[in-house]
């Protein structure tokens, strides 16, 4: 990871732990009367992001987090998902493709169809981990792999 692929944020002082995951949600109404907000703002909402490091212990006041915010350094986080197994090969770059399914009561939809990941995201298969095939109610040919971006 190089210094491009983080961005500086300001995330909730309880939360701010190296390693924390989460899902950008966007703007909330008390954010508009807020001095800081270009600097908790300025990632993708909808995107999965990885805290990289703690910038400094300065706690900056929030009209959200009660106890504050920290600056910290993230970037967009790995994410499992699934795809065709004729198509999971380590270090291929793909752009990403959801399963033909949409079944949303089965019970890998959420594998299949992971929050954060869009159809067309340019992304690299830096693992491939286990076949799914028998886990598959509509019988596709599926294998687990980790995505990077």
């Amino acid at each position: 990871m190089t210094e491009s692929d983080t961005k500086i944020t300001l995330i909730g002082s309880r939360l701010a732990k190296e390693g924390l995951e989460f899902i950008f949600k966007g703007e909330m109404p008390e954010c508009k009367k807020c001095r800081l907000k270009n600097t908790c703002l300025n990632l993708e909402p909808g995107r999965r992001y990885r805290v990289e490091r703690i910038k400094s212990k300065d706690v900056h006041e929030c009209f959200l987090h009660d106890s504050g915010v920290l600056a910290v350094d993230v970037s967009r986080a790995p994410i499992l998902t699934t795809m065709e197994s004729r198509k999971a090969v380590e270090g291929a770059k793909i752009m990403y493709e959801p399963t033909k399914c949409g079944k949303k009561e089965c019970g890998m939809y959420e594998i299949c169809y992971p929050e954060g990941l869009l159809k067309g995201d340019k992304c690299k298969i830096v693992e491939v981990l286990e076949s799914l095939d028998s886990k598959c109610e509509a019988g596709n040919s599926l294998k687990k792999v980790k995505l990077a971006w």
